[in-house]
């Protein structure tokens, strides 16, 4: 059964073609994590752009979706690069990330979406296409996006490793986990304002 995006033009996408979907993203959240890595010494954990693609599929792709690819792509990576330790961690703490980070932006892009349609009803004379407007990611969601996926992804680190190798050790993780997310943040923001503008149908994939 084709399922249907109330955030795009209506039209039903396939599952095959969602499964697609969610296994390519997969790939790409395990190369952007593989891309860069930069290795932390007291914890055995890694520095890298995983994020960046986290974001760009919570933003692009929605809740559903990330959940699966963030924590999958995430998970993948760490097991391909010798860090085995850490994929289910990784599996767990980013799966969380994307799913809230999406979740914040699926409320926000809804209520603007019924305001839109609201306002829609009330001035008939006005054609009944769908506004490009529904997709507008302003940045105070983004920044909510972001800061919720940051105290996610950084304070369960911070326990997972402090579980693994102690308080002081994983302490030292804090910073560059901060820095990951905000730069993912903002490069998952840049990506899917770009991949919008260049094909805007990627809004019917948003679930």
């Amino acid at each position: 059964m084709k399922q249907r995006s109330r955030l795009g033009s209506g039209i039903a996408v396939s599952p095959a073609y969602r499964i697609v979907s969610i296994s390519i993203l997969t790939a790409v959240t395990a190369v952007f994590t593989l891309l860069i890595r930069i290795p932390i010494a007291p914890t055995r954990g890694y520095i890298n752009l995983g994020d960046v693609a986290i974001y760009f599929t919570a933003f692009t792709f929605g809740p559903v979706t990330a959940v699966i690819t963030a924590g999958l792509g995430t998970a993948i990576a760490d097991l391909l690069s010798g860090y085995a330790q850490w994929a289910p961690i990784s599996l767990f703490i980013h799966g969380l990330q994307g799913f809230f980070a999406g979740l914040i932006v699926r409320r926000s892009l809804l209520i603007m979406q019924e305001r839109l349609e609201k306002n829609e009803t009330e001035t008939p004379s006005i054609p009944s296409t769908p506004s490009p407007n529904r997709y507008r990611l302003s940045f105070p969601v983004i920044l909510l996006a972001g800061l919720v996926g940051l105290i996610i992804m950084t304070g369960f680190y911070f326990l997972a490793g402090a579980a693994l190798v102690g308080f002081g050790a994983a302490a030292v993780e804090i910073p560059g986990n901060i820095i990951q997310c905000v730069v993912g943040t903002i490069g998952g923001f840049l990506l899917t304002k770009t991949v919008i503008k260049a094909y805007p149908p990627v809004r019917d994939m948003f679930l």
